[in-house]
């Protein structure tokens, strides 16, 4: 084997390689590049010993420092409840009075319970709250189960028909057309009496009889409803599922059993009143 060809230029060995005439060198690297690139290699290994890097089947190897990004996280968050330890404390114990006559205190509430709502209500209420079909408007001023703040407060801690919760606000209303207890005209003819309370269609005799012996006992001979029941006011054009004779019909037909979580617990005491004092703030609470 012959001794690699030298530039006469610079008596650097070539390569060999050599393109329209040009002789590519083969000048060594500079020794700081190589330590350097030494380093790193080095540097990268120790790394992968000290933190989590080569991935498993399920896991990844967990490093001998034992550290984590979500260990991290749940540090932070943990510091920063630790922190807020104190005013959560107070208002938890606070009556809602006294949270809205202290203006400290009631701004960390707003601004806490917006926060819970976009976290955990706005996906069925609506980022501005104002409902979905089926899902309550809470900036209007009808409120089935009351629209005080200690009445919000029982809602979300206790739930709609939330089985899991022995206090939960519970309603039964029959399907009257499901159960064969009212046939299809008189469904109709029920359903125009309905829509009349709030001035939707024309009244009739047969419907007003039908109300009164199956609806009044529950929603008011007038249609006024009933909280304590949790019956629907049917006189105020509000409606939840849609007030067309369509809707109203499908209503009385089938029944309508919406169910919303219990979320005391889910949220803490101090949360759920952040929670309660933002939604009554919304403009619809009494």
């Amino acid at each position: 084997m012959s001794d690699p060809e030298k530039d006469e230029a610079t008596g650097t060995e070539t390569t060999g390689h050599e393109w329209d005439g040009i002789k590519e060198l083969d000048t060594p690297l500079p020794r700081w590049w190589l330590w350097t690139f030494y380093a790193t290699i080095i540097w990268g290994v120790l790394y992968t010993i000290a933190y989590p890097a080569w991935p498993m089947i399920s896991t990844a190897t967990t490093g001998v420092l034992g550290y984590s990004s979500r260990g991290e996280l749940a540090q932070t968050i943990a510091n920063h409840e630790a922190a807020l330890t104190g005013v959560n404390t107070q208002l938890a114990n606070a009556s809602f009075d006294d949270i809205a006559s202290n203006p400290d205190l009631n701004q960390y509430a707003q601004a806490g319970g917006a926060s819970v709502f976009r976290t955990y209500c706005s996906q069925c209420h609506g980022a501005g709250a104002a409902g979905l079909p089926g899902y309550p408007n809470l900036v209007d001023d009808d409120w089935l189960w009351g629209g005080t703040r200690d009445d919000i407060a029982m809602t979300i801690r206790h739930g709609i028909r939330w089985d899991d919760d022995e206090d939960t606000r519970f309603s039964q209303m029959p399907a009257f057309g499901d159960d064969g207890v009212l046939t299809s005209e008189e469904i109709e003819a029920v359903a125009s009496h309905v829509r009349a309370f709030s001035g939707l269609s024309q009244d009739n005799a047969e419907g007003a009889q039908i109300y009164a012996d199956n609806c009044a006992s529950c929603h008011g001979e007038s249609g006024e409803g009933d909280r304590e029941q949790g019956a629907p006011n049917l006189a105020d054009a509000i409606w939840l599922y849609g007030g067309d004779q369509a809707s109203v019909v499908s209503t009385i037909t089938h029944a309508r059993h919406g169910v919303m979580p219990a979320w005391g617990n889910r949220l803490s005491d101090a949360q759920i009143k952040q929670l309660a004092m933002y939604v009554h703030g919304l403009g619809g609470g009494e």
